[in-house]
Protein backbone atom coordinates (compact mmCIF):
# COMPACT_ATOMS: atom_id res chain seq x y z
CA UNK A 1 0.00 0.00 0.00
CA UNK A 2 2.92 2.39 0.74
CA UNK A 3 4.14 2.06 -2.85
CA UNK A 4 0.85 2.36 -4.53
CA UNK A 5 0.51 5.34 -1.95
CA UNK A 6 3.93 6.43 -3.27
CA UNK A 7 3.25 6.32 -7.21
CA UNK A 8 -0.26 7.66 -7.12
CA UNK A 9 1.79 10.68 -5.73
CA UNK A 10 3.67 11.16 -9.00
CA UNK A 11 0.07 11.61 -10.53
CA UNK A 12 -0.80 14.98 -11.49
CA UNK A 13 -3.89 16.74 -13.19
CA UNK A 14 -3.75 15.89 -16.63
CA UNK A 15 -6.31 12.98 -18.38
CA UNK A 16 -3.56 10.59 -18.65
CA UNK A 17 -2.53 10.99 -14.94
CA UNK A 18 -6.85 10.72 -14.05
CA UNK A 19 -5.95 7.30 -16.39
CA UNK A 20 -3.32 5.88 -14.80
CA UNK A 21 -5.16 6.75 -11.20
CA UNK A 22 -7.94 4.51 -11.97
CA UNK A 23 -6.46 1.95 -13.56
CA UNK A 24 -4.06 1.49 -10.52
CA UNK A 25 -7.06 2.14 -7.94
CA UNK A 26 -9.61 -0.04 -9.41
CA UNK A 27 -6.77 -2.74 -10.52
CA UNK A 28 -5.03 -2.68 -6.73
CA UNK A 29 -8.57 -3.04 -5.27
CA UNK A 30 -9.98 -5.28 -7.75
CA UNK A 31 -7.23 -7.73 -7.81
CA UNK A 32 -7.18 -7.39 -11.53
CA UNK A 33 -5.30 -8.70 -13.68
CA UNK A 34 -3.69 -6.11 -16.82
CA UNK A 35 -5.59 -8.24 -19.06
CA UNK A 36 -9.21 -8.45 -17.13
CA UNK A 37 -8.22 -4.45 -16.67
CA UNK A 38 -8.25 -3.50 -20.83
CA UNK A 39 -11.32 -6.01 -21.47
CA UNK A 40 -13.68 -3.66 -19.36
CA UNK A 41 -15.96 -1.39 -20.97
CA UNK A 42 -17.84 1.52 -19.69
CA UNK A 43 -21.52 -0.21 -19.57
CA UNK A 44 -18.97 -3.24 -17.59
CA UNK A 45 -18.93 -0.51 -14.41
CA UNK A 46 -22.05 -0.30 -11.96
CA UNK A 47 -21.84 2.64 -9.13
CA UNK A 48 -23.75 1.59 -6.17
CA UNK A 49 -24.15 3.21 -2.95
CA UNK A 50 -21.52 1.17 -1.48
CA UNK A 51 -18.91 1.31 -4.47
CA UNK A 52 -18.71 -0.11 -7.82
CA UNK A 53 -19.45 -3.85 -9.16
CA UNK A 54 -17.40 -4.63 -12.70
CA UNK A 55 -18.91 -7.11 -15.02
CA UNK A 56 -16.06 -9.22 -16.20
CA UNK A 57 -16.48 -11.07 -19.43
CA UNK A 58 -13.45 -13.09 -19.83
CA UNK A 59 -10.30 -13.96 -17.51
CA UNK A 60 -7.62 -15.95 -17.45
CA UNK A 61 -9.40 -18.94 -15.57
CA UNK A 62 -12.10 -17.79 -17.59
CA UNK A 63 -12.14 -18.31 -21.14
CA UNK A 64 -15.98 -19.62 -21.91
CA UNK A 65 -17.22 -16.17 -21.12
CA UNK A 66 -19.12 -16.78 -18.24
CA UNK A 67 -19.77 -13.91 -15.94
CA UNK A 68 -18.17 -12.63 -13.54
CA UNK A 69 -18.66 -9.74 -11.04
CA UNK A 70 -16.21 -7.86 -8.47
CA UNK A 71 -16.98 -5.46 -5.97
CA UNK A 72 -14.73 -3.16 -5.24
CA UNK A 73 -15.88 -0.64 -2.18
CA UNK A 74 -15.30 2.97 -1.43
CA UNK A 75 -12.21 3.83 0.37
CA UNK A 76 -11.73 5.52 3.23
CA UNK A 77 -8.97 8.22 2.15
CA UNK A 78 -10.34 10.07 -1.04
CA UNK A 79 -6.72 10.20 -2.42
CA UNK A 80 -6.73 6.45 -2.66
CA UNK A 81 -9.93 5.82 -3.24
CA UNK A 82 -10.67 3.54 -6.38
CA UNK A 83 -14.80 4.40 -6.56
CA UNK A 84 -13.83 8.15 -7.17
CA UNK A 85 -10.81 7.84 -9.01
CA UNK A 86 -12.86 5.75 -11.58
CA UNK A 87 -16.05 8.57 -11.31
CA UNK A 88 -12.79 11.18 -11.72
CA UNK A 89 -11.59 9.93 -15.01
CA UNK A 90 -15.14 9.11 -16.65
CA UNK A 91 -16.03 12.49 -15.96
CA UNK A 92 -12.25 14.07 -17.54
CA UNK A 93 -12.61 12.02 -20.34
CA UNK A 94 -16.28 12.01 -21.13
CA UNK A 95 -16.46 8.89 -21.87
CA UNK A 96 -20.22 7.25 -22.10
CA UNK A 97 -19.70 3.85 -23.51
CA UNK A 98 -17.18 1.58 -25.58
CA UNK A 99 -13.61 0.78 -23.48
CA UNK A 100 -13.02 2.11 -20.21
CA UNK A 101 -9.21 2.49 -20.38
CA UNK A 102 -7.59 4.23 -23.45
CA UNK A 103 -4.64 5.39 -24.28
CA UNK A 104 -4.56 9.39 -23.98
CA UNK A 105 -2.13 11.34 -26.25
CA UNK A 106 0.29 14.40 -25.23
CA UNK A 107 -2.13 16.81 -25.53
CA UNK A 108 -4.74 15.25 -23.00
CA UNK A 109 -7.02 13.76 -25.80
CA UNK A 110 -8.30 10.28 -25.38
CA UNK A 111 -8.20 8.32 -28.40
CA UNK A 112 -11.31 5.61 -29.56
CA UNK A 113 -9.20 2.06 -29.12
CA UNK A 114 -8.70 0.42 -25.56
CA UNK A 115 -5.19 0.24 -24.04
CA UNK A 116 -3.25 -2.93 -24.28
CA UNK A 117 -2.22 -5.23 -21.16
CA UNK A 118 1.28 -4.57 -22.50
CA UNK A 119 0.78 -1.04 -22.05
CA UNK A 120 -0.85 -1.04 -18.77
CA UNK A 121 2.80 -3.14 -17.71
CA UNK A 122 4.71 -0.45 -19.04
CA UNK A 123 2.69 2.50 -17.47
CA UNK A 124 2.73 0.51 -13.73
CA UNK A 125 6.78 0.58 -14.43
CA UNK A 126 7.47 4.17 -15.44
CA UNK A 127 4.85 5.14 -12.55
CA UNK A 128 6.86 2.76 -10.21
CA UNK A 129 10.26 4.40 -11.74
CA UNK A 130 8.55 8.05 -11.36
CA UNK A 131 7.87 7.31 -7.77
CA UNK A 132 11.68 6.09 -7.35
CA UNK A 133 10.62 2.63 -6.99
CA UNK A 134 12.84 -0.21 -9.29
CA UNK A 135 10.72 -0.80 -12.54
CA UNK A 136 12.14 -4.04 -12.56
CA UNK A 137 9.74 -5.26 -9.76
CA UNK A 138 6.49 -4.19 -11.52
CA UNK A 139 5.19 -6.40 -13.91
CA UNK A 140 1.99 -8.36 -15.54
CA UNK A 141 0.96 -9.69 -11.56
CA UNK A 142 1.57 -6.44 -9.68
CA UNK A 143 -2.08 -5.33 -8.85
CA UNK A 144 -3.00 -8.47 -8.05
CA UNK A 145 0.00 -9.85 -6.06
CA UNK A 146 -0.10 -6.12 -4.35
CA UNK A 147 -3.77 -6.62 -3.10
CA UNK A 148 -2.63 -9.96 -1.71
CA UNK A 149 0.19 -9.44 -0.07
CA UNK A 150 -1.29 -6.01 0.88
CA UNK A 151 -4.44 -8.18 2.51
CA UNK A 152 -2.86 -10.91 3.78
CA UNK A 153 -0.28 -8.20 6.01
CA UNK A 154 -3.55 -6.67 7.41
CA UNK A 155 -4.52 -10.06 9.00
CA UNK A 156 -7.27 -10.72 6.14
CA UNK A 157 -8.10 -13.96 6.24
CA UNK A 158 -6.83 -16.43 3.14
CA UNK A 159 -10.60 -16.97 1.94
CA UNK A 160 -11.24 -13.34 1.99
CA UNK A 161 -8.52 -13.40 0.01
CA UNK A 162 -9.30 -15.20 -2.52
CA UNK A 163 -13.33 -14.15 -2.56
CA UNK A 164 -11.86 -10.97 -4.01
CA UNK A 165 -11.11 -10.58 -7.86
CA UNK A 166 -12.06 -13.21 -10.27
CA UNK A 167 -12.14 -16.78 -9.24
CA UNK A 168 -9.05 -18.81 -9.95
CA UNK A 169 -10.88 -21.52 -10.68
CA UNK A 170 -14.33 -22.10 -12.03
CA UNK A 171 -16.36 -25.26 -10.55
CA UNK A 172 -17.16 -27.43 -12.64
Amino acid sequence: VGELRSALATCGDRPIDGRDRALLLVGFAGALRRSELVGLDVGDVRFESEGLVLRLRRSKTNQEGMLEEVAVLFGSDPHTCPVRALQTWLATSGLVSGPLFRAVDRAGRIGVGRLTARIVGERLKKIGERSGLDPQSYAAHSLRSGFATSAARANKSEAAIMRQGPLEEHPR
